[in-house]
């Protein structure tokens, strides 16, 4: 069968954004390798409390943005090795659907909340969130990489493929459960061994503390709702948007 411009150029575009998400991928798993690999200090035993490296939201999100893009790949080639019009049901089109629920309802809020929430923190005070000391054991690109790079690689992948937001009650539900899960664990994690995982929260009052992870539970939502718009201006102008079920 002889091959359309239009089918060459779909092909084309699919290997494409193979190429980059194995590379995104491969970036995200050697930072996680790198992270775990860190020589840890004395004067900052982090990692080797309890709870380890899976008490902070920066090594959780490190992993799964892994788990997102390493779905990315899978589901490119599974669109490279079915026929286009099998891709439209049975299990090509359930992994479409997971991968598009994972990216609006996880992966883009919570990337985004990592990379704004630090950088907010640490250009008010550093020392709330990032004390200096870790610039002695946390090399700087590793800090901009868990910090930093997961933001434009978040835009990319939104510039890539046009991505099926869910209905915004069931989107923000998942984005809910996680911040309820999270949120758990940090408190449990504080009873059982009596400490922080951020130091913030070792100077607020409880009162204080209940204000301060409200609003940061508040925040993913209005974070949701900031991709559906980013997503919706990018594609609109295609014509190809997906339209949400409200």
């Amino acid at each position: 069968m002889t091959e359309t411009p239009t089918t060459v150029m779909a092909a084309t575009g699919l290997k494409m954004c193979l190429l980059l998400h194995l590379l995104v991928f491969s970036w995200y798993i050697f930072t996680i390798w790198s992270n775990c690999s860190l020589q840890t200090s004395d004067r900052h035993p982090g990692v080797r409390s309890y709870g380890g490296r899976w008490k902070y939201l920066t090594f959780l999100n490190l992993v799964l943005q892994a788990v997102f893009f390493g779905w990315c790949v899978l589901v490119d080639v599974m669109h490279m090795l079915v026929p286009v019009k099998h891709t439209r049901s049975g299990t090509p089109l359930t992994l479409t659907k997971a991968r598009d629920y994972f990216f609006t309802a996880l992966a883009f809020p919570i990337g985004t909340f990592v990379f704004a929430s630090f950088w907010s923190l640490y250009t008010y005070d550093r020392e709330l969130v990032y004390p200096k000391m870790l610039d002695e054991i946390i090399p700087i690109w590793l800090n901009h990489a868990m910090h930093t790079v997961i933001m434009p690689l978040l835009l990319l992948q939104m510039f890539l493929q046009n991505h099926s937001y869910p209905s915004r009650t069931k989107g923000i539900s998942a984005l809910a459960l996680f911040s309820v899960l999270y949120l758990s664990w940090v408190l449990w994690v504080h009873h059982a061994s009596g400490i922080w995982v951020y130091p913030i929260m070792a100077q607020l009052s409880p009162v204080g503390l209940c204000v301060f992870l409200g609003c940061a539970s508040l925040t993913m939502a209005p974070l949701y709702l900031l991709g559906e718009k980013l997503s919706l201006m990018m594609w609109s102008t295609t014509g190809n948007q997906k339209k949400k079920k409200k």
